[in-house]
């Protein structure tokens, strides 16, 4: 009350000494009152403070004129782009990115059709798989691959009674595993009548059953010394009959049903008690197998029509060592690659495995992680293809840390052997050996060190982004020329 009187008592003062017509009533004394009232809160004989900032109304602004708080439109704030202003919703900043992605992108595809015209042959495609129409090979190598399934449970089957010895077991599984490695690779080597494709997709088979067996012994084989702990402890309280119901203990695993399932769920670790979804959902799955359908065609066809003349008008500069025309293929070359291995990411990780999770009531569907959030190397193949990360680490990794091996010593080994089979199921069906994929996956290791010392957060996960983007054109480009050279320059100059 007063700062009220107060400032009611200025504005008296200021309008009474100016003389008025109609005794301070007229036009002039409201128009000045009203010019006294706005400049009140700002100076005032007992000394105001400045009138508060109005609250903005539903637009953000504040009510400019409706108050005394008309002359004070700043306050204390950053800009947007600042770290510190907690401003994040950058969605319109992203969908202008994919417009123009788009946009580039469909540019360079009008480019491709203007150029080269429509390459896409359905019928090619099945030439990649068969040379003969009577001699299909890689489909017979995977159906002898159930001898070697057949195989591994009988030598189960006689662990568990005790008909074989440990050691044995082990030397008969060794055998196992060598053959599944070696045979494929002989047939690779020497039928001529098996393609590259047909040969790339039985030695990936082949690879998977691999490691399934692997994962298959290793779990009986801590079940069997469980069992034996169990004889050895004294009796304990037993489970209740319903929980001996729901799960299945060793050695009642040991069925052709049990492991069969097995080798056709979508992972590499064998469980005896796989988590199970209710039912099968038909919606979901028709989804998945219309998306396996759509992406396949795609991905045949962006292959054919824009990676294919693409890699082609790159021999020559290989050829020539032009390196500034090298350069600019590589980058032209990236830009495909990249996006035909994200479709094949989602195609192999989303739609196929979950399409067989679904139609196998297999619950467990983390088949990835967040990769694409990465801000290092090391958390890039963590989480990418979570089957293989799981198999490494429950098989490999803690084997190893558990016989006294160091931490960067095991991550080396893991390395190793994901190196040794990128380059097994390149170079095998290429018959020829160059060590590019070896030499890529090796190179993660200091790329890992580099990158986790170097660079942080944003700018970590922008440093992973461009070694998928460049690093794979690069390995590319090296086998296809490699390719290109062995089976038609060298015939054309032996002629």
């Amino acid at each position: 009350m007063g700062d009220r009187g107060g400032a009611g008592g200025s504005r008296r003062r200021r309008t009474g000494s100016r003389p008025s017509g109609q005794g301070g009533g007229g036009p002039v004394s409201a128009e000045e009152a009203v010019r006294d009232a706005a400049a009140g809160p700002e100076v005032s004989a007992a000394g105001d403070a400045p009138a508060p900032v109005p609250a903005p109304d539903e637009d953000g602004d504040a009510h400019v004129g409706s108050g005394p708080g008309e002359l004070r439109c700043h306050r204390l704030q950053d800009s947007l782009f600042s770290s510190d202003s907690g401003f994040s919703n950058y969605r319109g900043i992203l969908n202008w990115c994919v417009v123009m992605l788009v946009l580039s992108n469909a540019r360079l595809f009008l480019e491709n059709l203007i150029k080269y015209g429509i390459l896409v042959d359905p019928i090619q495609v099945v030439s990649l798989f068969l040379k003969d129409p009577y001699s299909w090979p890689a489909p017979c190598l995977v159906i002898v691959a159930n001898i070697f399934v057949v195989a591994a449970f009988q030598i189960e089957k006689r662990l568990a009674v005790g008909a074989l010895t440990e050691q044995v077991g082990l030397l008969l599984y060794m055998a196992i595993l060598a053959t599944l490695l070696c045979f494929p690779a002989a047939v690779a080597l020497l039928v001529e009548s098996i393609t590259p494709v047909g040969s790339l997709m039985a030695l990936g088979s082949y690879s998977i059953l691999f490691l399934k067996l692997f994962s298959y012994r290793d779990v009986n084989l801590w079940c069997r010394q469980r069992r034996a702990k169990a004889k050895a402890a004294p009796i304990g309280k037993k489970s209740s009959g319903a929980a001996a119901q729901r799960t299945v203990s060793y050695p009642d695993n040991l069925t052709y049903r049990d492991l069969y399932y097995f080798i056709f769920a979508p992972t590499l670790c064998y469980e005896l008690n796989f988590p199970r979804s209710p039912r099968i959902r038909k919606r979901f799955l028709l989804r998945r197998v219309l998306e396996l359908l759509f992406f396949t065609q795609l991905q045949v066809g962006l292959i054919q029509q824009w990676m294919v003349p693409t890699i082609q008008n790159s021999m020559k500069p290989f050829k020539d060592m032009d390196y500034s025309r090298i350069a600019e293929r590589l980058l032209k070359l990236a830009v495909p690659n990249h996006l035909i291995w994200l479709i094949f990411f989602y195609w192999l990780f989303h739609s196929c495995l979950n399409a067989v999770a679904e139609l196998m009531q297999f619950g467990d569907r983390e088949f990835y992680r967040d990769w694409w959030n990465a801000e290092s190397v090391t958390y890039f193949w963590q989480n990418w293809n979570i089957p293989v990360h799981k198999w490494c680490i429950r098989h490999f990794y803690k084997p190893m840390i558990r016989r006294g091996s160091s931490r960067w010593m095991a991550r080396t080994g893991v390395f190793l052997a994901s190196a040794f089979f990128h380059e097994y199921l390149v170079s095998v069906p290429l018959r020829m050996f160059r060590l590019w994929a070896f030499t890529a996956m090796m190179a993660q290791i200091p790329l890992a060190w580099i990158v986790g010392r170097f660079f942080q957060g944003n700018y970590g996960n922008a440093a992973v982004w461009l070694t998928l983007i460049i690093g794979q054109p690069v390995a590319v480009l090296m086998y296809v020329h490699d390719y290109y050279v062995l089976n038609y320059e060298a015939p054309t100059a032996g002629t």
